[in-house]
């Protein structure tokens, strides 16, 4: 293994997980992107897949710890 390139340890990618987590964290800081897609998920409540999505939630509901 190179010197450059640290290993994955354990479960995941640290670096992915990092990366991913400041890029959540850019995105809740911009309130017109948060607009945004609150407008889109109520949109879609409200629309033709509105059926679908409940039914995805009701199944990771079931698999949700309590």
């Amino acid at each position: 293994m190179g010197q450059d390139k640290k290993p994955d340890w354990g479960e995941g990618n640290y670096e992915a997980a990092r990366e991913y987590d400041e890029a959540v964290e850019k995105t809740a800081k911009d309130q017109k992107k948060v607009d945004e897609a609150a407008r889109d998920a109520e949109k879609a409540l409200d629309g033709d897949e509105a059926e679908e999505l409940h039914e995805a939630e009701e199944e990771g509901l079931s698999h949700a710890k309590r």
